[in-house]
């Protein structure tokens, strides 16, 4: 493993495109990856038997307004940005665990608002906002932390996983790909 292969300790899902998710999580459990997710992502991950730490336990908050704010919180946001030799300290101070891998896609919005008959209230229910803005704190610190928004990209990262972490040269490729799907 080189000084710029990150090991995966910790990961955070939350999807809205289920395909390979249980089987992906499963990789990541059997290597010791710690799992932290969402909603409807923690249930589909707790009937397939994995263990998983709900975000609102981590954050002390509960999911509210109908689950429109889960994950905008510092405890989150301060685990994907957290710099490695620069911020641990208040990252202790505040209790905040470090997220080494961000597994997030979007609410299918155009999927949505291109059905029959879809309501304004529907179409606004898919707008999401916790999702771009970890996807962007977890591109942005691409250094330290993977980001997936593609279940194509989970062979990628189970590879990585037989080598000791990702590579930065696959978390700059990830992290591209990430800021193209939330612009």
């Amino acid at each position: 493993m080189s000084s710029l292969t990150t090991p995966l300790r910790r990961a955070l899902l939350s999807v809205s495109d289920k395909r390979g998710l249980v089987e992906f999580a499963q990789i990541l459990a059997d290597a010791g990856v710690e799992l932290w997710s969402t909603g409807g992502t923690a249930k589909t991950l707790r009937g397939a038997g994995l263990a998983v730490v709900d975000v609102s336990s981590v954050t002390g908050f509960p999911e509210i307004m109908d689950g429109r704010v889960k994950t905008l919180h510092p405890k989150i946001h301060g685990g994907l940005l957290g710099r490695r030799g620069q911020d641990e300290a208040v990252m202790a101070e505040h209790e905040i665990a470090a997220i080494d891998l961000l597994v997030v896609n979007l609410y299918p919005f155009e999927q949505t608002i291109a059905r029959d008959g879809v309501t304004e209230a529907e179409a606004i229910e898919q707008i999401d906002i916790g999702g771009p803005a970890m996807l962007r704190a977890a591109a942005k610190n691409h250094q330290r932390v993977s980001v997936v928004v593609d279940p194509e990209d989970y062979a990628q990262i189970a590879s990585a996983l037989q080598d000791g972490g990702t590579s930065f040269a696959l978390r700059q490729r990830l992290a591209a790909k990430a800021f193209a799907h939330s612009a």
